[in-house]
């Protein structure tokens, strides 16, 4: 009798310990935008996905909240002028409706300064630092924060962690980071390069390591993260050591509504001659530039490949000067990383547009680096993979992105 209890004992904590170790470590992660919130489910160890979705056109008579459950797509309407509460509350319907219980809320934060070098469990401190750094990242961080709220008030009894975009450039060295400005603004007020899409960067450092299955510590690559956001990062053995946005997401590349590089004349010079206000000015290079002002037509790369394809001129100028900006930027980074193993392209442009890529990489040929035209052509909607020649003197490839998982594995951390 006794036995035969252990027995049943043992096997029922063998059976408990199994389920212990079978469960899923499930994360929300919410990116809020000033008009929309992106969510997700994401498993933090196998980055398995069970349900993400948006919610858009926040603020406006078309509200509304979509989502894609276990591979089946749902479109809700939310009320009209539905804000961030509405649409959380939303949400939280909804993946209450899974039955899942997450660990943690993982929340993208762009803007962390030098403060944050990793990942921060949200307390006051955290709140407040985050809104002091709203002034570095005008189209983000208070909207971030605004998510950060409300998600505390809709999951209270759960973790919040904040994931910044800045965190992975903290390895910068000085000659980098530093603006040949007056040393005491950067000791003062902190003007000085950040950089973002760090969550991307980090994801595609630590793939390429898998890929040409080495140490991240031993991994160099240069990494082009192309959305309507665009970055390239110069990384050298495992760690970022140049990036091209700058103090706020403004500087480097041509970007869908923002200007990239320019003199830095101009904001002023703008400002007399339109009579316009710092903050209009700010609009006007944040909002209106970028590929929708050279093209005067979209900001939307898809419609600009289309239009382009029939002769479009405004939009052959946009794409060309997109490319050649990036191009630029790869081969000067390439000081940067004497150890290159690849370049390697991301982003919703990055991982979809073939033109982008093939028009970048055709400045390189005399470098030695050629794509491979079927492999190029392969590479999208989800497909990687090399695209590079066999013979070609650096290798390029296409890496999906997967910033959500990066912020769910933090994020598990502090559950």
């Amino acid at each position: 009798m006794f036995i035969n209890a252990t027995i049943i004992v043992n096997k029922c904590l063998t059976t408990f310990i199994c389920k212990i170790s079978n469960m899923k470590k499930e994360v929300i992660v919410l990116n809020c935008g000033s008009s929309s919130v992106k969510f997700a489910i994401i498993d933090a160890e196998t980055g398995e996905t069970g349900l993400s979705g948006i919610a858009e056109a926040l603020g406006n008579s078309d509200a509304s909240l979509s989502f894609k459950l276990n591979g089946n797509k749902e479109k809700r309407a939310l009320p009209v002028k539905a804000g961030h509460t509405e649409a959380l509350n939303a949400i939280s319907e909804v993946i209450a409706s899974t039955g899942v219980q997450p660990i943690a809320i993982g929340h993208r934060v762009v803007h962390g300064g030098e403060k944050f070098k990793q990942a921060a469990l949200v307390d006051e401190s955290v709140l407040k630092a985050i809104e002091d750094y709203a002034s570095m990242a005008p189209l983000h961080n208070m909207a971030n924060l605004k998510g950060i709220i409300t998600a505390q008030e809709a999951y209270p009894d759960l973790p919040h962690v904040a994931v910044f975009d800045t965190s992975f450039f903290q390895t910068l060295p000085k000659k980098a980071f530093i603006y040949a400005l007056p040393m005491s603004l950067y000791r003062e007020h902190g003007i000085r390069r950040y950089g973002f899409h760090g969550t991307s960067h980090k994801f595609i450092l630590d793939s390429m390591a898998k890929i040409l299955e080495k140490p991240v510590s031993e991994t160099s690559i240069i990494s082009a993260h192309l959305g309507n956001g665009c970055s390239v990062s110069a990384i050298e053995k495992g760690q970022a050591v140049d990036t091209s946005l700058g103090f706020i997401p403004l500087e480097g590349l041509v970007m869908g509504t923002r200007c990239g590089d320019l003199d830095p004349s101009l904001p002023g010079t703008l400002q007399k001659k339109l009579g316009k206000t710092v903050d209009e000015i700010s609009d006007l290079l944040n909002k209106q530039s970028g590929l929708l002002g050279i093209s005067e037509l979209s900001n939307d790369c898809r419609t600009l490949e289309d239009a382009a394809g029939e002769g479009h001129e405004g939009a052959l100028l946009a794409i060309e000067i997109f490319c050649y900006r990036l191009a630029k930027y790869i081969a000067g980074y390439m000081v940067s990383v004497p150890t290159l193993d690849a370049i390697v392209f991301t982003g919703g442009i990055g991982e979809n547009s073939s033109l982008i890529r093939e028009t970048t990489m055709g400045y390189f040929a005399h470098f030695g680096i050629r794509l491979d035209e079927q492999r190029n052509t392969d590479a999208r909607f989800g497909q990687g993979g090399k695209i590079s020649t066999d013979t070609a003197s650096t290798a390029v490839y296409v890496v999906p992105t997967n910033e959500e998982w990066v912020i769910a594995a933090e994020a598990a951390t502090f559950a």
